[in-house]
């Protein structure tokens, strides 16, 4: 299947390097090819089909569209190949489906500008492929051509324009023959005088008379009901774009044993014109309407838009009525959003789903290595790029061929002065810069820039990023097939990878290329417009993480000032989500130091975000390095100073906490009531409940007073209180649409209800899991694990200690201490119910060392309370109520579980 790289070949002096001009498998697009051959064939040799039917839609056409370099070009000669010789199909394609006859004729047109192709090109060679089969006489359509010639073309024989446009050579010479012969033949059933020296004129002009009179001797061509209206009209290039429905009709009444069905390629088709100047396009629209029995299999960066009802006077069908299979799915998000499947084919039987227009995908990372090895091989005829190499490429290709193609280039110029190494290759091409631009109006490109900015976009985004007053170019831009669409996302548009990475890298040597400072005014735009749509979105989530995302990546790498991020930073917090925020690292030298606000801002919520997978450790020094930078405004050094406040507490830092939290409570910032409230907590943990009662009764919902109160009534084994309280704090979240702290509030009152109502906890946990859905909670999440352990203690059979094993390694992972307690105070509770005294005494004995430096020191005293065994060195707690009552009630907790199990 292979051919010569003729590049590749004058690329070296060795003749023992094989450069094979390597196909990777386009299987997915042969079987949509197969597919839809299949269904055409059977369509035109039904009883119910009319070639002459000039109202019915058209379902003969095939897109492949790509941007440039994909492979269209190839994968349009590989079928031509195909079709024209079993023997030139690759294996892997398989043996298609359609019967032996009618018998396909290929015939592959190249409508490229470097190929010279104008209309008379396209009729030419379409007769000149069918002069190919002997005995296949087209009088009509020959009579028709000559005339045409001799009119539009006085003095040029038909013969020497066939030899000098190079159709000889590839289609034979039989045509000129043929038509002379046509127009002989007609002659001499007119009965003409003067046979041999009637021209095609005067044979066409006696001709029509004889059809409209209805004559015997013009029988065999009366059944063609628009011939004499074609030889009767004006003889010029819009009369010759009519004359293949004179091809189709006679194709159409041959007998079965010549029946030939033209499958024309047509390559190239991004060169036929653009959105504004669609006369040529008009000519070959026509010829596939015109030709219903012949299948059109049709190349081009862009999807045809013929099915698009906005285009009709610019063409002459158009619509889903007439293009069924050219449609677009229902209810695009944005106009023009394609979902044609990259490298795949979709259904091509769907009647009207766009399934008849694919757009060819990049290479799999398997398809690009298997690409690269064949491409270029040694004497032994093993691969001459090695491995390492070759996976350096695929990764830089993103699935682009023309970049393993350029790729390949490089490696042989390299090869001529030393041995190539991966880091060679980890490099962008300028040549796909041209090659992405080539196409595009001034306007377009000037977007296409502004867009490589984002790493996704709408149309307003991107006419906004531009600086432009007008949509058009965005509209147009979004159609081109380096733009891929997710109707599905936020914003539906993202440049192709590579594309997008080439233009922001590689040296830019066009024309119009951007200066730095072009740069900077377009990254300057983009951030402000996306600032403009987080605002208008009125609090909606994903468009306030959507906006993040990109804005503090233009910020940091456009060192751009912070503006509506400081506010929306705020926003992110406030629901206490966490959703992953970090944009890819930036080009810094290791170990480097922040240096500009907008860094600073992205390492701080990176870290809060990353805390819900990290070692709160992890996030301390995060949080530190950011307060020491010195970069952020108050309120958001504020903002690292709370959360590194938390981190401290959780890993048992509680003078570092105690600290940083009075700092904050001591502001006037949005966080100095969520610092109070930690405050309050640290109260708890050192077991003064007293004082943290007092601060808790002050927070109200900034500082989360239910549920601040209900940490502490649960200690006390008041849990019907402290349920209360979860519930009020779940109330309250509900009421100011804060998710987090819903979810929080709710497991929660299941960790509580676990003690005494195993099976209304188990709803609890139900719905604590459902408002847990999306979020990232690690700490929540942990509370909810733990919750189920209580709820399932003293449950006979039931593996709690192995349970909790795998859940402790969990626990050790976050570095956060609450969550580690608490689980051991609930294996505590499970021994207590089973009166498993032995494993009791091992349970106490690891929470004691836990809890041994303070924090959390009376949880060994409750422990001793459930299992009602004598505390001898009680912990400094001061309870509400006296130890004995906090004992009987913990005590009581226990009882009643094993009256519960029967224990």
């Amino acid at each position: 299947m292979a051919g010569r790289d003729l590049r590749a070949l004058f690329s070296t002096n060795s003749d023992e390097i094989g450069t094979s001009e390597a196909f990777t498998d386009r299987g997915a697009q042969w079987r949509a090819v197969a597919a839809a051959l299949g269904e055409h064939l059977a369509r035109i040799t039904g009883e119910a089909f009319d070639v002459q039917d000039l109202e019915a839609p058209r379902r003969n056409v095939l897109v492949f569209h790509g941007l440039g370099g994909i492979g269209k070009s190839t994968l349009s000669r590989k079928i031509e190949a195909a079709l024209t010789d079993p023997a030139r199909r690759p294996a892997q394609w398989g043996e298609p489906a359609w019967p032996a006859a009618p018998r396909l004729l290929p015939v592959r047109i190249d409508l490229a500008r470097s190929a010279g192709t104008d209309f008379e090109h396209l009729v030419l060679s379409l007769r000149l492929a069918l002069a190919r089969t002997p005995g296949l006489p087209l009088p009509a359509f020959d009579l028709a051509l000559r005339r045409y010639w001799d009119t539009v073309h006085p003095g040029e024989p038909l013969e020497e324009y066939v030899r000098r446009r190079g159709l000889a050579a590839r289609f034979g010479e039989a045509l000129p023959g043929q038509a002379r012969t046509a127009v002989s033949d007609i002659a001499q059933q007119l009965a003409l005088p003067g046979v041999v020296a009637s021209t095609a004129g005067q044979v066409a002009a006696t001709l029509v008379r004889s059809l409209r009179e209805r004559r015997e001797n013009t029988r065999a061509l009366a059944g063609c009901a628009r011939l004499a209206d074609l030889l009767d009209a004006d003889t010029d290039l819009e009369s010759l774009s009519f004359y293949p429905y004179l091809l189709a009709w006679e194709l159409a009444r041959l007998p079965a044993r010549k029946a030939v069905v033209p499958v024309v390629l047509l390559d190239g088709f991004e060169d036929v014109g653009d959105r504004t100047h669609r006369d040529l396009e008009r000519l070959v629209q026509r010829v596939v309407w015109l030709m219903p029995n012949a299948f059109f299999v049709i190349t081009g960066r862009s999807r045809l838009q013929w099915a698009d009802p906005a285009l009709q006077g610019q063409l002459d069908w158009t619509g889903p009525a007439a293009w069924p299979h050219l449609t677009l799915p229902a209810s695009p998000p944005v106009p023009g959003a394609r979902t044609a499947p990259e490298g795949g084919a979709a259904s091509v039987g769907d009647g009207g789903t766009g399934g008849r227009q694919i757009l060819i995908g990049d290479f799999s990372p398997e398809d690009c290595d298997d690409h690269l090895a064949r491409r270029l091989t040694a004497a032994d005829g093993q691969p001459l790029i090695d491995p390492d190499i070759r996976a350096v490429i695929t990764v830089r290709s993103h699935g682009l061929p023309l970049h393993l193609d350029l790729a390949v280039l490089r490696f042989l110029e390299i090869r001529r002065t030393r041995a190539p190494e991966p880091a060679d290759f980890d490099h962008d091409f300028p040549a796909l810069v041209a090659r992405s631009l080539q196409d595009l109006t001034a306007d377009e490109r000037h977007v296409l820039r502004a867009v490589a900015l984002l790493d996704a976009f709408d149309v307003p985004l991107a006419t906004a990023a531009a600086g432009m007053s007008h949509d058009a170019p965005a509209l147009r831009l979004a159609e081109r097939p380096l733009v891929r669409d997710n109707p599905q996302g936020l914003w539906p548009y993202h440049l192709h990878a590579l594309v997008r990475s080439t233009l922001r890298g590689a040296d830019d040597l066009t024309d119009d290329r951007w200066s730095e400072q072009d740069w900077q005014r377009a990254a300057d735009r983009a951030h402000t417009a996306l600032g403009g749509q987080w605002a208008a979105a009125a609090g909606g989530r994903s468009m306030l993480v959507g906006c993040l995302r990109q804005g503090l990546r233009l910020a940091r790498d456009h060192r751009l000032d912070l503006g509506w991020l400081a506010d929306a930073a705020w926003a992110y917090v406030s629901d206490s989500v966490w959703e992953p925020l970090a944009p890819p690292a930036a080009d810094t030298a290791p170990g480097s130091g922040l240096g500009t606000p907008a860094e600073a801002l992205v390492e701080t919520l990176a870290a809060l975000a990353a805390r819900q997978r990290e070692h709160r450790t992890h996030t301390a020094d995060r949080l530190t390095r950011v307060i020491d930078s010195r970069l952020l405004p108050a309120d958001l050094t504020d903002l690292a100073l709370y959360y590194r406040a938390k981190a401290h507490r959780d890993l048992g830092r509680t003078v570092a906490s105690r600290e940083g939290m009075q700092k904050v409570a001591a502001g006037t910032t949005r966080l100095a009531p969520a610092a109070r409230r930690g405050l309050a907590h640290l109260a708890r943990l050192d077991g003064d409940f007293p004082t943290a009662l007092a601060a808790a009764q002050t927070l109200g919902w900034a500082g989360r007073q239910h549920r601040v109160l209900g940490d502490l009534w649960w200690v006390h084994a008041e849990m019907d209180q402290a349920a209360a309280a979860y519930e009020a704090a779940r109330t309250d979240a509900e009421q100011h649409a804060v998710v987090g702290e819903r979810a929080t509030a709710q497991a929660q009152l299941a960790f509580v209800r676990a003690f005494t109502d195993p099976a209304r906890a188990a709803d609890d946990l139900d719905l604590a899991d459902r408002l847990l859905t999306g979020l990232d909670l690690r700490a929540t999440t942990l509370t909810t694990r733990i919750a189920a352990l209580a709820r399932d203690a003293g449950t006979p059979g039931d593996s709690i200690p192995e349970r909790a094993a795998a859940l402790d390694a969990e626990v050790r992972a976050s570095g956060v201490r609450a969550a580690h307690t608490t689980l051991a105070l609930a294996v505590c509770f499970h021994h207590a119910v089973l009166d498993d005294q032995a494993a009791l005494t091992i349970a106490v004995r690891d929470l004691d060392q836990l809890t041994r430096d303070r924090d959390y020191a009376y949880y060994t005293d409750i422990a001793h309370f459930m299992a009602d065994l004598p505390l001898e060195y009680p912990s400094p707690a001061r309870w509400f109520d006296s130890p004995d009552l906090v004992r009987a009630r913990w005590r009581h907790l226990v009882t009643a579980r094993r009256t519960h199990h029967g224990l």
